[in-house]
C-alpha cells in the first residue's frame, strides 16, 4: 500500500472509530439532525438526517442499562457525469441498536460497557453479513463538573473501543478531557470533537471546534470502476467552524454547526479498504443543525 493509500486508511479508521464512541458518554436522551454537505463548482451534495434515541433503566443505586438506537439517512445527490452507474449507491442507510451498562466503581470513577450492532448499507438488495458489524467498547470516567467545591470543575474519559468496520484485529484507546475555566469560559480536548465554549449565559453558548465526522457503507451491488470492483463507500471529514446552542429548557438543546472542511474524503473502495475511485475530495463548506434532549 502507498503512503497515500496508508493515511486514508488510517484517517478512516480514526473516523469510524471516534464515530462510534461519539455517543458512548450517552448524554443524549434524543436528538434529530440534519447534515448538509455542498461539492465545490458542482450540483453534487452530500446530505444526511439522524435520528436517535437512548432509554436509560435503573436496575440499582447508580447502576443503569441503556437501551437505544440511532437511524442515519445519507443522500449522496450525485448529479455529475461519473463513468459508471451511480444510481445504486446515492442512498445508504446506517443503523446501530445500542446496548450499554455503567455503574459506579468507587467515589470517584464511572465503569461503562457498549455493544453496538450496525446496519450499513445500501439495501438494494437483501441483507447479508457484509451489511452487518459489530461495535464495542469500555470507558471509565471520571466526571466532577457538578462538584462546587472544585475552583475548575473537570471530566475524564478513558477507554478502549473495538470497531470491525475499521478492519483492524485489536482494540483502540480513546482519551477525552473536558474542564471549565470559569463562569464563562470551558474547554475540551479529544476526539471526535475538540473546543473552547463561551458561554453567554445560563441559555446560549457559542464554541469554536475541530471535529471528526463520516460514514462506511456496504454496497450491496458491487460497481465495477475502471476494471477494479468497488464494494464499499466512506466519507471522513475533518472540520473546523463555529457552533451555537441555545437552551429551551434546563434539557432541550436547538444547535446549529457551520464551518469548513479541513479535509475531505469521499470515496469507493474494495474488499480490502483500498481506494477504487475518489468521488469528492475538494473542501468545502459544512453545515449541521438539529434539537437534542439531553440529560
Amino acid at each position: 500500500m502507498n503512503k497515500g493509500g496508508k493515511m486514508n486508511k488510517y484517517l478512516i479508521t480514526l473516523m469510524l472509530f471516534t464515530s462510534f464512541f461519539a455517543n458512548a458518554q450517552l448524554t443524549d436522551l434524543a436528538r434529530l439532525e440534519y447534515s448538509f454537505i455542498p461539492k465545490n463548482n458542482s450540483e453534487d451534495q452530500y446530505t444526511r438526517i439522524k435520528a436517535l434515541v437512548n432509554y436509560p433503566i435503573e436496575v440499582k443505586e447508580d447502576s443503569y442499562i441503556i437501551l437505544g438506537a440511532e437511524y442515519n439517512r445519507i443522500i449522496l445527490n450525485l448529479k455529475d457525469e461519473y463513468p459508471f452507474d451511480t444510481s445504486s449507491f446515492e442512498t445508504l442507510t446506517v443503523i446501530d441498536f445500542n446496548i450499554a451498562y455503567t455503574y459506579k466503581m468507587n467515589k470517584d470513577w464511572r465503569i461503562g460497557f457498549k455493544i453496538t450492532p450496525r446496519l450499513a448499507s445500501t439495501l438494494t438488495e437483501r441483507i447479508t453479513k457484509d451489511d452487518l458489524f459489530l461495535n464495542g467498547g469500555v470507558f471509565f470516567v471520571n466526571d466532577r463538573t457538578n462538584e462546587t467545591s472544585l475552583k475548575r470543575p473537570y471530566r475524564l474519559i478513558l477507554g478502549l473501543t473495538y470497531n470491525t468496520t475499521t478492519g483492524l484485529p485489536f482494540p483502540l484507546p480513546f482519551v477525552s478531557y473536558y474542564r471549565r475555566v470559569n463562569e464563562k469560559w470551558s474547554f475540551s480536548a479529544g476526539v471526535p470533537k475538540s473546543n473552547i465554549k463561551y458561554r453567554f449565559n445560563e441559555n446560549r453558548n457559542l464554541q469554536a471546534f475541530i471535529g471528526l465526522d463520516g460514514y462506511f457503507a456496504n454496497l450491496q451491488r458491487p460497481t465495477t470502476v475502471l476494471n477494479k470492483e468497488a464494494n464499499t463507500v466512506s466519507l471522513s471529514l475533518l472540520i473546523t467552524g463555529l457552533g451555537y446552542e441555545y437552551l429551551l429548557s434546563k434539557h432541550l438543546v436547538v444547535y446549529a454547526y457551520g464551518g469548513y472542511t479541513l479535509r475531505l474524503s469521499n470515496v469507493l473502495r474494495d474488499k480490502d479498504r483500498e481506494n477504487v475511485y475518489t468521488l469528492d475530495d475538494v473542501n468545502t463548506f459544512y453545515l449541521r443543525t438539529g434539537i437534542k434532549f439531553k440529560i
